[in-house]
């Protein structure tokens, strides 16, 4: 087993890099943060693992132990090969990934290029009570529950019935940032311009029904 390799980067491209280490050349998949930035002719560190196959030798490798660790739990999911856990990689923290499990929530997993709804389920079933998410990130989720609150408050507040300030906020809540999600001012500012001039009026006649 190859678990690092610690070598001058020879070549990074956009989803791979050739690490020289002790003369020999190695070719990683990597996920894109990591390809990012790479420099060639600088030194570069990874935990890899090693995919032995019938027809080839695939190296992936992570700027992260516990990247490295979920690669691994990740392939014990049915259905999911090396390239689909490297795109699970690419699009999602370990602790995003953790917390996503433990909130059975399978959307984010969804949004992933090349995993399926059914594939999306069960890495959430699969891998429930294998992840335990950090204090971090469920400080985080914490505070933009709370956030997402506020603002549904301040849109009824607004006029708007609570079922379309609901809906607003977590239609943008989806595709926003991180450090959006979790400020108020953010986040109404984005909620408001889903709504727009155009909706507000029938949303406001329906409070007025309710």
């Amino acid at each position: 087993m190859i678990s690092s390799l610690h070598g001058t980067v020879l070549h990074a491209g956009s989803d791979t890099v050739d690490i020289e280490v002790g003369g020999m050349g190695f070719t990683v998949a990597v996920p894109p943060d990591v390809a990012r930035t790479a420099r060639v002719g600088e030194s570069l560190r990874l935990h890899t693992q090693l995919i032995v196959r019938d027809d080839a030798f695939s190296l992936y490798g992570f700027a992260e132990r516990a990247q490295s660790a979920l690669f691994t739990t990740l392939l014990s999911v049915t259905g999911v090969g090396p390239k689909s856990a490297l795109g699970v990689l690419s699009a999602m923290s370990v602790d995003q990934i953790a917390q996503a499990v433990a909130d059975d929530d399978d959307a984010p997993f969804r949004r992933v290029s090349g995993i399926g709804p059914k594939t999306a389920k069960l890495i959430v079933v699969q891998l429930a009570g294998k992840l335990a998410p950090t204090a971090t990130a469920a400080t985080a989720t914490t505070t933009v529950d709370a956030t997402t609150g506020r603002v549904v408050a301040a849109l009824v507040g607004l006029g708007w019935s609570e079922r379309v300030a609901v809906d607003a906020v977590e239609t943008v809540a989806t595709d926003a940032s991180d450090a959006d999600r979790a400020q108020v001012p953010a986040l109404l500012r984005l909620a408001l311009a889903h709504l727009g001039p155009a909706r507000q009026g029938a949303a406001r006649a329906e409070a007025g029904r309710g």
